[in-house]
């Protein structure tokens, strides 16, 4: 049976956002700025304040025997800090979509047909672990014009209740309204069941997390919703490559972060270049720390080298894990992407142009790079600013999702007394 005070926290939760959103929606790009420079000040001077909030999360998650990769994602530090509130400054100088005529044109009668960027209204976003996403998120909705409500895993519970009260802090300084800023108090996982269900107040959800919350949501929500399962990512070592180039971007892929999506899971290497290439990069990767998990040519190539299971190439690790295939050609390549990807983001070793432009075609993961690191596939990487999330669903959104994935568009239309005969 449905608890009924989580229905009506909920409901309360959805009112006060649409009634926030409509008030929203009409603010000038100068409003909404000041607004989220403000949040990003606040941040930085509450820096100590949020660190000894996340303290606890980390205390509490270190006690229940949360793994390494998870505690990263949850923890906070001086520089993160700072990275959320450069975050909100980035998006206060991204243009503003809302109102943007995206095209305009003349039908024989005289009519002027137009499209002009909207909010999408009211977001719902339902996340785990990273408490950087409540900033994040926060800020895409405020300057895109949607108002938003935040639910984080318990283990952020008290960052993320932190962060909030200093960006409802800040719109309560300024026009915004501080309920466009909403996070749930309550930890109950209940509670996100029933926020689900308000497709009356809620247009659209966005899950970020593992793939058993995005299913969970997927499962039970009445709301259209935004998500990627896995981010199954691989970089493909061509016969043409630099191996010097290849070798910085292998590393990077994996070894720089490997908690987050854009990470590599597995490495693809031309039979060409495998003997001459994969020994100094595994080596390499050794001593980092990274465990090593290869195909039968791989583990002959380098003595010691644990054997990949077939359930190796279909799981994102998440961790300091890499598994490692030698493939006959590019072909071979891409039909292992096309079996065993996530449509998120591959990436080819290559100087032979034509290789490089056949890949592009070929390959329809929400980003594909060429001669660049997987862990580039990210809102402020590429230009779009902080980031709401990276959708491997191609509607409504593919890829990152920055301002624009946040609007809709509706018909304008101007006439000088034209009727319909």
């Amino acid at each position: 049976m449905p608890d009924s005070t989580l229905t009506q926290q909920a409901l309360a939760l959805g009112k006060q956002a649409k009634i926030a959103a409509r008030q929203l929606a009409p603010l000038s790009s100068e409003e909404k700025n000041r607004a989220l420079l403000l949040m990003a000040d606040k941040l930085e001077a509450k820096s100590s304040f949020l660190i000894e909030e996340n303290n606890k999360d980390l205390a509490f998650a270190t006690a229940n025997g949360v793994s390494g990769a998870m505690l990263d994602r949850i923890a906070l530090n001086p520089e993160r800090v700072r990275a959320m509130a450069q975050g909100l400054r980035e998006v206060a100088a991204l243009p503003d979509p809302v109102r943007e005529i995206v095209k305009m044109w003349r039908r024989p009668n005289g009519l002027q047909v137009g499209r002009m960027r909207i909010p999408l209204g009211v977001i719902g976003i339902i996340y785990e672990a990273r408490p950087n996403v409540t900033a994040d998120a926060a800020a895409l909705c405020l300057k895109s014009g949607n108002a938003v409500i935040l639910r984080g895993g318990s283990e952020a519970h008290h960052s993320n209740q932190a962060i909030g009260a200093v960006l409802r802090q800040a719109c309560a300084e300024t026009k915004v309204p501080a309920d466009a800023v909403q996070v749930a108090q309550v930890k109950d996982r209940g509670l996100v069941n029933e926020l689900l269900q308000l497709e009356e107040y809620i247009d659209l959800i966005i899950p970020r997390g593992g793939e058993e919350l995005i299913r969970a949501v997927v499962a039970n929500s009445k709301i259209p919703v935004i998500k990627h399962y896995k981010g199954i990512c691989h970089v493909y070592v061509d016969n043409d490559a630099s191996l010097e180039m290849a070798e910085r971007i292998c590393f990077n892929a994996k070894v720089q972060r490997p908690s987050v999506c854009n990470a590599m899971e597995t490495l693809l290497v031309h039979e060409a270049v495998a003997a001459k290439f994969l020994p100094a990069m595994i080596e390499k990767y050794r001593a980092a720390k990274v465990e090593v998990r290869g195909c039968d040519k791989t583990c002959a190539l380098v003595p010691g080298t644990a054997k990949a299971s077939e359930e190796d190439w279909s799981t994102e690790y998440l961790e300091l894990i890499v598994s490692i295939r030698v493939v006959k050609d590019m072909n071979a390549a891409i039909d292992h992407i096309e079996r065993y990807g996530s449509e998120h983001t591959e990436s080819i070793i290559t100087d032979n142009y034509q290789k490089a432009r056949e890949f592009i075609d070929r390959v329809n993961s929400s980003a594909v790079m060429v001669n660049a690191s997987t862990r580039f596939n990210d809102g402020g990487e590429l230009g779009l600013g902080a980031e709401i999330g990276i959708s491997t669903s191609k509607i409504h959104a593919f890829g990152p999702m920055g301002l624009e994935e946040l609007t809709t568009t509706k018909f304008i239309v101007f006439g000088d007394g034209q009727i319909r005969e």
